[in-house]
């Protein structure tokens, strides 16, 4: 069985690995999940699960993708994980922004700039700059995109990750292209060229797809169809299969064709880009090529045929819609039902460790939190608190006064926690019966005994008369100062003698020992 840092160092190897095998990074995404957990380490087990929900997401299954980032997130939240809340955040900002929530996606994106440490590797810091960038440009804050993706490259060079910054380069240029300012954009595609040339490399075949669209958007018709044709005949002759990849770089070919007035070959172009479309049903593809054989069929002068299949693009893209709402939805509903369930399972935690009667924390709570404080080592009083006589009220009075009493009880030790100096950590229980339990951090006994004399006193002042009638009630307190090497058990058994010295010396008193 592998090490938990060699599952570490693969998990890592394959995170941030742009335009890598997505089947193959699924597969072992899978692997070094179950690996993980077979040895116990949940924060490996969730990052692998946050690997797989990135790979998921690039398939198309939002749903599943959204429902992991959403669990990984609370879990990190939950245990201030800063590096899986990081990681969380950026997924579930990539995932938000492929629903169209684009408020969703940039609060999850500066939340997860936010949750970055000094520990965080320089490629997961550039990458979640990267996705800051993105959403903001998406946004139409290019202003503020700029910035970012200006943060991002100077990460990426100062630690000479030249594969991140030639992507931070990439989605520099496309967004500049969306924001209409082609001059910007053919700067960027410029940079990422020189970057890219330096290594002794070619730009990758989609930088020069969104060279090409830049090229248009200039006006630079010829240059565009040029490196649009180099890029279907490099596409060709490298033996790739990426689903869309040749259908756009022949739809980009055929508008650029169209511009130059070359219509016949703008017309194969598009007939071999819908023959692919159709064979792998890329339909977000086919809508466009549909706009653009309307925009060619009036290029040609054939205005009645451009109508005709405009009217097949507006229902195509209606379709599309429609079909992206659905995904969309399906995806929305896992991240409800996740966080449905995990407030349900917050609830019945938070419930099991409640008393039904009075609402104060109970055995199990006790057990769970109080050897954390011991364990600390910080000075800590506990205190045991019993009803006196509590049997006559039952006896006298009836059960359902006697529980009234209780809760009444409760009301008064929860003041009693709330009015200590230190409420975050102080903490009152219920233990069973008529005996309830006070623990009270950060002092020693004799720095603890006004306090409890005075909830002390506050129990005896109390109005029961319209409850009991002339029955006093009264309490009796045992409280000890922890112990270096002090247990539950033994702390607890300090305090309960101390209380029967209480009730034996006449009751409605408080005995503190060290």
């Amino acid at each position: 069985m592998r090490s938990a840092l060699e599952i570490a160092a693969e998990i890592q190897s394959l995170e941030y690995r742009f335009g890598s095998d997505g089947a193959h990074v699924l597969t072992r995404a899978a692997e070094l999940a179950g690996e993980a957990r077979a040895r116990g380490e949940h924060a490996l087990h969730l990052w692998a699960r946050l690997l797989e929900a990135n790979m998921l997401r690039r398939t198309g299954d939002l749903a599943t993708a959204a429902a992991i980032c959403t669990t990984v997130n609370t879990w990190a939240q939950q245990t201030r994980h800063r590096p899986l809340l990081a990681r969380s955040h950026q997924q579930l900002s990539i995932v938000h922004d492929n629903l169209g929530d684009v408020a969703a996606g940039l609060e999850h994106a500066v939340r997860a700039v936010e949750a970055l440490d000094d520990d965080a590797s320089p490629r997961a810091q550039g990458a979640i700059l990267l996705r800051l960038a993105d959403v903001l440009a998406t946004d139409g804050s290019i202003e503020a995109a700029r910035t970012r993706y200006e943060h991002a490259e100077r990460v990426a060079a100062g630690n000479n990750d030249v594969e991140l910054r030639l992507v931070v380069l990439n989605n520099l240029a496309y967004a500049e292209h969306l924001a209409g300012d082609g001059e910007r954009a053919w700067i960027a595609i410029q940079r990422l060229r020189t970057v890219t040339e330096a290594t002794g490399e070619r730009l990758s075949l989609d930088a020069l797809d969104t060279m090409a669209m830049i090229q248009i958007s200039r006006g630079r018709f010829a240059e565009a169809a040029t490196i649009a044709r180099g890029n279907v005949e490099a596409y060709e002759s490298s033996g790739l299969d990426d689903a869309d990849g040749l259908a756009e770089f022949l739809l980009t070919l055929a508008i650029a064709q169209r511009h130059l007035g070359d219509t016949g070959a703008a017309q194969v172009s598009l007939d071999r880009c819908t023959a692919l479309c159709q064979e792998r049903a890329l339909a977000g593809v086919e809508a466009r090529v549909l706009q653009e054989q309307a925009e060619l069929y009036a290029a040609c002068g054939d205005h009645s045929q451009a109508f005709v299949v405009y009217k097949r693009f507006h229902a195509a893209e209606r379709l599309l819609h429609s079909q992206q709402r659905d995904a969309q939805a399906r995806a929305r509903h896992a991240v409800f039902e996740t966080a449905e369930a995990r407030d349900q399972a917050e609830r019945f935690r938070e419930q099991a460790r409640r008393d039904p009667l009075t609402g104060l924390r109970n055995r199990r709570f006790i057990d769970e939190n109080l050897p954390a404080l011991l364990t600390a080592a910080a000075p800590l009083v506990v205190a045991l608190v019993d009803l006196d006589h509590f049997k006559r009220v039952n006896d006298i009075c009836s059960h359902e006064i006697g529980d009234r009493v209780l809760v009444a009880l409760a009301e008064l030790i929860t003041d009693a926690a709330r009015t200590w100096p230190d409420p975050g950590s102080s903490f009152a229980a219920r233990l069973g019966g008529e005996e309830f339990l006070l623990v009270l951090p950060g002092c020693d006994a004799a720095s603890a005994a006004p306090h409890l004399e005075r909830f002390r006193q506050s129990v005896q002042n109390h109005p029961w008369h319209p409850l009991t009638g002339d029955l006093p009630v009264t309490v009796s307190i045992g409280a000890t100062e922890a112990l270096p090497g002090s247990t539950q058990s033994s702390i607890l058994a300090a305090a309960d003698k101390l209380l029967y010295q209480a009730k034996h010396n006449g009751r409605n008193r408080c005995r503190l020992s060290r």
